[in-house]
């Protein structure tokens, strides 16, 4: 059966990336690296590609040069068991990037992900429209997800 694997293109810092999201994420090494060789497109010696394993997904990463930036019509879905988990990772991945709204942030490296805990899906696939309802429009109002906030809405408890 074939494998699928993201492959992530940066334009120079697949080093700084790779380091970074393998020190943020358990389950998670460098692979493997290749370098340019001499007469490459890059620079002889430079890291040119990694495969890396985050959380136990594996990538591929690419020094490819300024041709492709990153979308936020693609983004790495995160499922958090807690807060905590939210708070650590959300926290860890925002640090030199910016805040989106509805658990979305983009990073240092322009990547789009979305931290979102568990609870969400579980409260918003309730049965009960009202309060599927409720923790919509809840979660409309987060940047960084909020558990205890869902959790508010979903029992008609005003914040």
């Amino acid at each position: 059966m074939p494998t699928i694997t993201p492959f992530l293109w940066f334009d120079n810092q697949v080093g700084a990336a790779v380091d970074f999201y393998t020190s943020v994420f358990g389950d998670s090494a460098v692979l493997s690296s290749t370098r340019y060789p001499e007469g490459a497109p890059g620079p002889a010696g430079e890291l040119m590609m990694a495969t890396f394993r985050l959380a136990g997904q594996e990538f591929m990463a690419l020094n490819g040069g300024p041709n492709f930036t990153f979308t936020p019509a693609i983004s790495l879905f995160v499922s958090c068991d807690s807060q905590d988990e939210v708070d650590q990772l959300w926290d860890a991945l925002v640090d030199g990037g910016s805040p989106s709204q509805c658990g979305w942030l983009v990073d240092r490296f322009g990547l789009s992900w979305q931290i979102i805990p568990t609870a969400l899906g579980r409260l918003m696939g309730d049965p009960d429209p009202e309060r599927a309802s409720r923790v919509m429009q809840a979660m409309l109002a987060m940047t960084k997800i909020d558990v205890a906030g869902l959790q508010a809405a979903y029992d008609g408890v005003s914040a």
